[in-house]
């Protein structure tokens, strides 16, 4: 039987959606490695039986094996696992131990966002402040065995005044880091406190500040994402980096081209979106890495009408639209999130949501999604 479900449409009013999508089946790991590193920002599942915030251990690193079972990688506490939006440095440092040992050995890829959150920006005046906050936290991850993504610094965009206050702090981190980082440059869409970052607003200038950051240090730098949805600009960054330096997308609406690459090179993967499209992305990736582009661009081609719906302005909200994909496919029981981010987006956006995972394949049993958004919508007094 053809599932069906009333949902909100434009005008307000609840309209028949029939199912019409092929679910995606989980892959088991890919018998050829992939050729791209591929690491999904993986969010986490909230305790909702907790009074206040807590996370699900047992859920979130049975969704961490749900991902590496399909050979993707993992970019540990980062922003999609709400870092410095509920998640805090203590806690999240707690994850990255709790995954690694969860995980086991090194097969399965896993970086560790690192950053200066344990600061309070507005409390920060001096640079050495971010830099020793840095330092603390590369110890604790690299004690731990993590490597390391060098998140962008709130407290570092609050206290710099020039281009050369984030050459002198990147320089002195990066010294102390004691393998190659990954760089995250993550647009003020994303978070509007890391407005002017590199020490200008201008996008080129920042850009070439960056690169001068690698270019100083590039024994100690594996590859830099750039978070901008702007594929022009990671093209043309990617195309002036050192040899060796990687270049990993984390554009969101863009990511199937700039990963299948062009003549002059290709991105690497660090993506929030991989983790809601998990399934689709693993056969993608499995074909591009069997030399069918073409097959890797028709799997991943409606994925993107979804991914640019879940990151829609505010962007910043977009965990709002993993987890609910992560509730739709019986991954978690509920909706809570830490800091109420339940709470970020209307009913019409879960709405459209559903109906746009549905088109690309992503609600792996159909009938059960149906039972889940229903009562999902009865949260609100729809009886659909």
């Amino acid at each position: 039987m053809v599932a069906e479900i009333l949902l909100p449409g434009p005008d307000g009013r609840l309209q028949p959606h029939t199912l019409s999508g092929t679910p995606w089946s989980a892959p088991a790991a890919p018998a050829q490695p992939f050729n791209r590193i591929v690491l999904s920002a993986a969010h986490i599942v909230a305790d909702p039986l907790a009074d206040g915030d807590a996370i699900d251990w047992d859920a979130t690193l049975a969704y961490r094996h749900y991902l590496a079972g399909m050979g993707l990688g993992i970019a540990e506490a980062m922003d999609t696992a709400q870092r410095g939006m509920g998640l805090d440095w203590t806690t999240a440092l707690e994850l990255i131990r709790r995954t690694r040992a969860s995980l086991g050995d090194d097969s399965v890829p896993v970086f560790n966002g690192c950053g200066t959150d344990h600061l309070d920006p507005a409390a920060t005046h001096a640079l050495d402040d971010v830099i020793g906050a840095y330092k603390e936290q590369i110890d604790a991850i690299e004690q731990a065995g993590g490597r390391l993504i060098l998140m962008a610094s709130r407290a570092l965009a609050r206290v710099a005044k020039t281009p050369d206050d984030y050459l002198y702090v990147y320089r002195q981190v990066l010294a102390h880091a004691g393998q190659p980082v990954v760089l995250h440059w993550l647009g003020d869409m994303f978070d509007p406190e890391l407005a002017g970052y590199w020490g200008t607003s201008e996008l080129t200038a920042a850009r070439d500040i960056a690169l001068e950051v690698i270019r100083e240090s590039a024994a100690k730098v594996d590859g830099i994402k750039i978070s901008l949805l702007d594929a022009q600009r990671e093209i043309d960054m990617r195309r002036l980096l050192p040899a060796g330096v990687k270049m990993y997308t984390g554009d969101d609406f863009n990511y199937p081209e700039l990963i299948a690459g062009d003549e002059h090179g290709y991105s690497h993967a660090l993506l929030g979106i991989f983790d809601a499209i998990a399934p689709a992305a693993a056969h993608a990736l499995a074909a591009l890495a069997q030399g069918d582009r073409e097959r890797f661009l028709a799997i991943l081609a409606p994925t993107v009408p979804l991914s640019r719906h879940i990151f829609k302005a505010p962007t910043r909200y977009y965990k709002t639209g993993v987890v609910f994909l992560a509730y739709l496919n019986g991954h978690q029981q509920h909706m809570k999130m830490l800091a109420g981010h339940q709470a970020m987006r209307a009913l019409p956006y879960f709405a459209d949501t559903f109906r746009l995972a549905d088109a690309a394949g992503l609600l792996r049993d159909p009938d059960d999604a149906v039972a889940r958004m229903r009562r999902f919508m009865s949260y609100y007094g729809v009886q659909a």
